[in-house]
């Protein structure tokens, strides 16, 4: 080896460990934060965008995904992780009475005087706050829980959207004599099977204002009127043979695609999901609207409403710092506007400065004018009591499959809340 070589060889070498330190160097400046959130198409989408954008403007922070099962099994394993400590950094989650089962005050870091809450609307920190102390901050948009219709089969056969229960029940009638499924069900994915009861909740708060109060006091109970609606609403449509044949074993997916291709004319849903019709079936998002679960009086006709679900720091992470930064993110118009780039604008946000185009589809236009209408929107009861039982999504599968009496299952289901609102140590109970 003569003189030069050597030379460059040593030159050559030196030259790797110092990338090799560099690159080192850098490694150890990145941290790496993860953040759980439910296996559905919407979330997916959703997390994927705001991480991207966060990253390219944090590029000293790398956020990986844990998926949860959707259903029970995915809040059993939540409520799994958070009480053995095993919780990921970051959790996208429920709000409302399903947070306050989670034990906020130990599990979560406060929030509360981030300076960023100031352009959060009252109205969602209500959902997220136990005793008096913020821990979360929205992700996704408010939404409705109602029914998704296919647009042209309704003009094909000159429907009009019903503004009350006998007129959708008349729509029903007319659609069954098309040959066409009237109602889309997809048992094989349980949670969808509470709409019916759930989305009724607007409706009962008309007919009884006091309800949230009283139920929460256990001194108001599903097994009675006016609340048992919402399952004998389910039983009819049943009875009357509305639904898909296949509605045992039909899942989610299923039913967006029945519903936007128009094999089914109405789904019973919540309107979100209209994020994930936009990006399965983009050509036919159009064809796609929204209307309010309709009651007893079309002059009282209105929306049971969700708050967005939660994005929660837990309160193990070893980058708290870090976690924040992404938190605040996310409660920002620009993470609003990746939230909107991912699956499109699902509804209204409420982060002051956030807007929605307006090209939105159908589906969202229909929403909108149930939120700036006074007195056309109710919060869901899981957003003004934290009694909700667990078994809800089976009882309404066994109902709307004639397994078991409407009657029957909304007696099960004041049995199935009691161990909840036991737990939670509520007056009354």
């Amino acid at each position: 080896m003569n003189k030069r070589t050597a030379i460059h060889l040593r030159a050559a070498v030196l030259a790797t460990a110092l990338t090799g330190l560099v690159t080192g160097w850098a490694s150890a400046q990145t941290v790496n934060l993860t953040l759980s959130h439910f296996n559905n198409p919407n979330e997916v989408a959703t997390a994927n965008k705001l991480i991207e954008v966060f990253e390219a403007a944090n590029p000293d922070i790398n956020i990986d995904v844990e998926l949860i099962p959707t259903g029970g099994d995915g809040d059993n394993l939540v409520k799994t992780r958070l009480s053995t400590g095993d919780m990921t950094d970051l959790l996208w989650y429920n709000a409302g009475s399903l947070f306050h089962a989670l034990n906020p005050k130990e599990r979560f870091v406060d929030l509360t005087d981030e300076p960023y809450q100031a352009a959060i609307l009252d109205s969602f920190k209500s959902v997220v706050t136990e005793g008096g102390r913020v821990y979360g901050v929205p992700i996704g948009t408010a939404f409705g829980g109602g029914v998704l219709y296919n647009r042209k089969v309704f003009e094909k056969l000159g429907l009009a959207v019903p503004k009350t229960w006998a007129e959708f029940m008349a729509n029903n009638e007319k659609l069954k004599a098309a040959g066409i499924p009237a109602v889309i069900q997809t048992f094989g994915t349980p949670w969808t099977a509470q709409l019916f009861m759930l989305g009724d909740y607007y409706n009962l708060q008309a007919a009884e204002p006091d309800f949230a109060e009283r139920y929460t006091a256990n001194q108001a109970k599903y097994a009675t009127a006016p609340a048992l609606k919402g399952f004998e609403r389910q039983e009819e449509v049943f009875k009357a043979g509305y639904l898909n044949e296949d509605f045992a074993s039909a899942i989610f997916e299923d039913g967006l695609r029945m519903v936007a291709e128009g094999e089914g004319a109405q789904y019973p849903m919540l309107s979100i999901t209209v994020g994930t019709i936009a990006t399965t079936y983009p050509d036919l998002v159009n064809d796609v609207g929204f209307f309010a679960l309709p009651g007893d009086d079309a002059t009282k006709n209105g929306l049971t409403t969700w708050m967005p679900n939660g994005l929660y720091i837990t309160s193990t992470t070893p980058h708290l710092a870090e976690a924040k930064r992404f938190v605040a993110f996310v409660a920002s118009v620009a993470g609003c506007d990746a939230q909107t780039a991912a699956i499109g604008a699902t509804g209204p946000y409420l982060v002051k400065g956030c807007s929605i185009p307006a090209d939105v589809p159908p589906v969202v236009s229909d929403l909108l004018p149930y939120f700036e209408t006074d007195g056309a929107t109710a919060p869901a009861l899981e957003f003004l009591s934290p009694v909700k039982g667990p078994n809800l999504p089976q009882i309404t599968v066994e109902v709307g499959s004639g397994i078991r009496s409407a009657a029957d299952g909304a007696a099960l289901y004041d049995e199935d809340v009691k161990k909840q609102a036991q737990q939670l140590a509520l007056p009354g109970w």
